[in-house]
């Protein structure tokens, strides 16, 4: 019997759909592939803000992995919303160990620390748990300029600095990084993509104003649903970048805060 390729989302649940593992199972749908979820916390939030967080004991978050890894075919893996330090060793600890034995391909981690709104989705001693135990196991990783600046404790203010960040980034371990600069001033929006040898950019006209809810978690799915799909990294990368301008282009107004991604 031939199995279906299959992509896992790691993440924290947004219960007004527009970011997390929603947006990620969303994503995966939208490119063509099985999407299977861990959820590591829970989210009271919507498109104004976060209004409560309750986190999954870890424990908990352990028995999802066995039961996703103990069944399904999963090819590639990423992670978002880890929220703390516990649930970031049991998941980096579980990473190692599928990795290691060849039940998983490869992980990408989005370090996701903030949300939209500015409340914090990662607590403080949470942070440098993943830098040490996560981050060295990636295949990419995905930060945007504020916490590309947090992992190497330096200003972005321009590409050059975003190349140099994207040098540190990938001393810690991940095989491609990836510094998303639409936080630059700027008509556009230019990631920065390093594989330990080349830097490559990537360019899009802006068409928004930062009003757009779960942009990280979906740029992040759709290169995990693409390499799951076969491709190569920097070609996942690559049409990663396509997929996401677009869904932001085409973004729409659920609520009464920032809009939500198009991926239906």
């Amino acid at each position: 019997m031939e199995r279906e390729k299959v992509a896992l989302t790691i993440a924290g649940s947004d219960s007004g759909g527009g970011a997390g593992i929603q947006i990620d199972l969303k994503t995966f749908n939208k490119i063509g592939v099985f999407g299977a979820s861990v959820i590591t916390s829970l989210t009271a939030q919507n498109t104004l803000g976060v209004q409560g967080i309750y986190d999954v004991s870890p424990e908990f978050v352990k028995q999802q992995l066995d039961s996703v890894f103990s069944d399904l075919n999963i090819q590639y893996a990423k992670t978002g919303m880890l929220s703390n330090v516990r649930i970031v060793e049991v998941v980096s600890n579980y990473i190692r160990e599928v990795i290691n034995n060849g039940k998983l391909k490869g992980l990408v981690i989005d370090p996701v620390m903030r949300a939209k709104g500015g409340d914090p989705l990662l607590q403080k001693d949470a942070i440098e748990s993943l830098i040490s135990n996560l981050i060295p196991l990636a295949l990419v990783i995905t930060p945007n300029i504020p916490e590309a600046e947090l992992l190497t404790k330096m200003k972005i203010e321009t590409i050059e600095d975003m190349k140099k960040a994207a040098i540190e980034i990938q001393k810690l371990g991940p095989k491609y990084v990836i510094v998303k600069g639409g936080h630059l001033k700027g008509e556009h929006a230019i990631d920065i993509v390093f594989d330990g040898t080349n830097f490559y950019m990537l360019k899009s006209k802006k068409v928004f104003k930062g009003d757009v809810h779960g942009t990280g978690c979906c740029f992040s799915a759709s290169i995990t649903a693409f390499l799951t799909k076969g491709e190569t990294p920097l070609n996942a990368i690559k049409k990663a970048k396509k997929f996401i301008s677009k869904a932001i282009k085409d973004g729409v107004y659920i609520g009464n805060g920032f809009r939500v991604l198009k991926t239906y």
